[in-house]
């Protein structure tokens, strides 16, 4: 139990506890790993949590490969804006979320005692969108020189290498939607495993397709990786372990089915909408397109950015799902609300803290994970100034994941989607204005203050609706926990900037290992010892998630 003794939505089962026995077996510390256990809350968090973990570690160690041989030039940039495509259809017709809606719906059969019908449904949905998918990748493939359009020339060695690319990757995305349905039938049963594989094993894939075939194929080999590593991460795992749990699939169409009328008003708001959580990348790179390289450094910063934001935020959000409409769906509102405000105040609480580090040590985190090769030092140097930017939103990404999940988890859709389309149309005028006064870096500045628009609504229509209040008789965010992350955070950031400034280091990868090691220390005492004067309770729950 947490130290105030409430169960936590993320570090606890939200179930009830058992009845203690006179002699309890011995338990297996790593039985949370096998592929057919059935996960609490507390289980699910930390798989996901190391599967994030070591994902971002094999993400680096592929970004690392990117930079080491292609650096950040026109060739990357073509590399980059070829998912452009792929993902935006993935996203208008699936709605980029098709394991959240599912598990949803699901939910709901399971809740009725009726898993056939839903596996029937999961069944006929799959098929029916795999046709309709399909015709959009096919389409997708003739007309990808019409969308590169929007950012190279196609006649350009940028434009024809990123047209090839992206064609490579299209098919990909039936990998994606299938798996994403599959992955739906495990969480419902609270199995995590092999969704926590499945980004392990696409990260490896592209860096061995990049080792393997780079010196034939040049970037586009990447590409071939990510393809190879949607079909056998994404598609070919899911589909197994939902065969182990008892899933059968069924070729069958019918377009009148209660389930596919239910999944289509689910997805369909998902799919009309725009989000910055989504386009974010696609922003600014259409913004950033004009210099030789700037769209490679904005995207190595927000993936390195992205490292702790889905450690913290998306491993927690993608496990809270299940609970959430499990909690929503047996009317126990009372516990979700509670359930979502806690998440969400511990997720933004260790965020302030890791933004003050990410902050702090910007200059010599990206310099020794990406200076080498063809990635030069004014490369880094540019890359970190956006990185410590990015950094600063850390916060607000992780609570959207959690508020994002509370609609779906209530099955609404059309809300969040009619916000964010909204506040997309109203962002990209900011975008535009930050860049055309300062130019790459104001893109950066304009992502933050994005996030902080979507962040903000979606919290006060949770609170408006009365699904999640943030404050009142009926509980809320736990504020004064929050200001204690706050103020560590702050205080941690100052001590750590300042040391660094009074012993400065020359930009070489033992002055980048001494400048982290030294801040690493000082950063980590003044947090440690602000939240232990605050009274925080952050600590004794770190402590009892390691004993």
């Amino acid at each position: 139990m947490t130290a105030n003794d409430e169960p936590n939505p993320i570090l606890e089962p939200l179930e009830a506890p058992a009845a203690p026995e006179p002699v309890k077996p011995r338990r297996n510390l790593l039985g949370f790993l096998h592929p057919s256990h059935r996960h609490t809350a507390a289980s699910a968090t930390i798989l996901l949590t190391l599967s994030a973990l070591l994902s971002r570690v094999i993400g680096l160690i592929r970004d690392q490969f990117i930079a080491y041989k292609f650096g950040a030039g026109h060739s990357t940039d073509a590399y980059n804006v070829a998912f452009y495509l792929p993902e935006l259809i993935n996203y208008l017709l699936v709605g980029g979320a098709a394991s959240i809606t599912f598990v949803t719906i699901l939910e709901r059969y399971r809740a009725n005692n009726d898993e056939r019908e839903g596996e029937r449904a999961l069944s006929i949905i799959l098929n029916t969108m795999v046709l309709v998918l399909g015709t959009a990748i096919i389409l997708g493939e003739i007309f990808t020189r019409y969308y590169i359009r929007l950012y190279f020339d196609p006649n350009s060695p940028e434009g024809i290498l990123s047209t090839h690319i992206t064609r490579i990757l299209l098919p990909g995305q039936l990998f994606f939607f299938s798996g994403g349905v599959l992955t739906a039938v495990l969480l419902v049963r609270k199995q995590f495993t092999f969704q926590a594989l499945t980004p392990l094993i696409y990260n490896v894939c592209i860096i061995a397709g990049g080792a393997l075939l780079a010196n034939r194929m040049g970037i586009a080999s990447l590409g071939v990786g990510a393809l190879a590593g949607a079909y056998l991460g994404a598609f070919l795992l899911n589909a197994y372990g939902a065969y182990r749990a008892g899933m059968r699939y069924q070729p069958i169409l019918d377009l009148k089915h209660p389930g596919l009328r239910e999944w289509v008003r689910l997805s369909l708001p998902l799919m009309l909408g725009v989000t910055v959580i989504t386009l974010d990348s696609q922003i600014l790179g259409y913004f950033a397109k004009h210099g030789a390289g700037d769209i490679s450094r904005l995207t190595y910063a927000k993936r390195l950015f992205t490292a702790p934001m889905a450690i913290i935020g998306q491993a927690a959000g993608a496990a809270s799902l299940p609970f959430f409409a499990a909690l929503y769906g047996r009317n126990q509102f009372d516990a979700f609300r509670s359930a979502v405000n806690r998440s969400v105040s511990r997720l933004v609480a260790f965020s302030f803290l890791g933004s003050a580090v990410m902050i702090a040590l910007a200059r010599p985190a990206v310099d020794i994970v990406f200076r080498r090769g063809n990635f030069r030092a004014e490369d880094a140097t540019a890359t970190a100034a956006y990185f410590a930017i990015f950094a600063i939103s850390l916060a607000l990404w992780t609570a959207q994941a959690i508020y994002a999940r509370a609609f779906y988890a209530a099955g609404e859709t059309f809300i969040p989607m009619l916000a964010g389309t909204i506040i997309t149309f109203i962002t990209i005028p900011i975008y535009w204005t930050l860049h055309q006064h300062f130019n790459v870096i104001g893109l950066a500045w304009a992502s933050d203050l994005a996030i902080i628009l979507h962040t903000v609504t979606l919290a006060t229509l949770l609170h408006r609706r009365r699904l999640v209040p943030l404050f009142g008789p009926s509980g809320g965010l736990d504020r004064p926990e929050i200001y204690r992350a706050a103020a560590a955070g702050l205080i941690s950031f100052a001590g750590t900037t300042l040391l660094l400034h009074l012993f400065p280091q020359r930009q070489t990868y033992l002055g980048d290992i001494i400048s982290l090691t030294m801040g690493g220390i000082v950063w980590s005492t003044l947090a440690i010892a602000t939240l232990h004067l605050t009274g925080s309770k952050l600590l004794d729950q770190i402590r009892s998630r390691i004993s």
